[in-house]
């Protein structure tokens, strides 16, 4: 759907701190993103994303799609902030070159408050897909 540059338009973050990098699907309730971890990722360490990089990739899956919302009506896309993380699970830390693709489904929304829960799978070179992490976040909107 929407790869690179493209997604840019859809989140605030910017290089060297972009954590997705495709947003594959996008529903009225639920979106596919995808992440290629890169070996000069920020969040990179001795070869493997670190956790703090997993819920970055996370809040920024959840930003394109309430940007990609927004874009889709004409309107800009609000900022958004974390208001928590719940039910977090970190089940292995992602190489250098592994590809995240990330499901979001929305929980429950009220006014300027959604939560969601989020999937993420890793597919490394020559091996199967697994699930790395698991959480459901709440994320508050601006005006």
């Amino acid at each position: 759907m929407l790869t690179g540059e493209a997604l840019y338009d859809l989140i605030p973050q910017r290089p060297p701190i972009v954590m997705v990098d495709a947003l594959w699907s996008v529903g009225t309730d639920n979106a596919v993103t995808g992440l290629t971890i890169a070996a000069d990722n920020i969040f990179v360490e001795n070869g493997c994303l670190r956790e703090a990089g997993l819920i970055e990739h996370i809040a920024q899956s959840a930003a394109a799609f309430s940007g990609y919302d927004a874009f889709s009506k004409g309107l800009p896309p609000r900022l958004g902030y974390i208001g928590e993380i719940k039910q977090m699970r970190i089940a292995g830390l992602p190489c250098v070159g592994s590809r995240l693709t990330t499901r979001l489904q929305v929980v429950a929304q009220a006014g300027m408050v959604t939560l969601m829960s989020a999937k993420v799978e890793c597919e490394a070179p020559n091996t199967e897909k697994t699930v790395v992490a698991e959480c459901q976040i709440k994320i508050f909107m601006t005006e």
